[in-house]
């Protein structure tokens, strides 16, 4: 096995569920994670505002 070239430090924080913030050490602003489309759908829910979702992240650093 290699060397560890990176380890993160991240603070999931929850706000108004189903609103959640990630803390990504040496990064100034927070990312925001939410619901929208047919992951609100899914939960039943009907968010403020359409944010994405974790998942939403998941595939896009899978697909880079």
């Amino acid at each position: 096995m290699g060397d560890i070239v990176h380890t993160s430090h991240i603070k999931i924080e929850q706000d108004m569920p189903p609103l959640r913030r990630a803390l990504i050490e040496d990064f100034k602003d927070p990312v925001p994670y939410g619901v929208h489309g047919g992951i609100a759908a899914f939960y039943g829910i009907e968010p403020k505002e359409d944010i994405p979702a974790t998942l939403d992240h998941m595939i896009a650093a899978i697909a880079a």
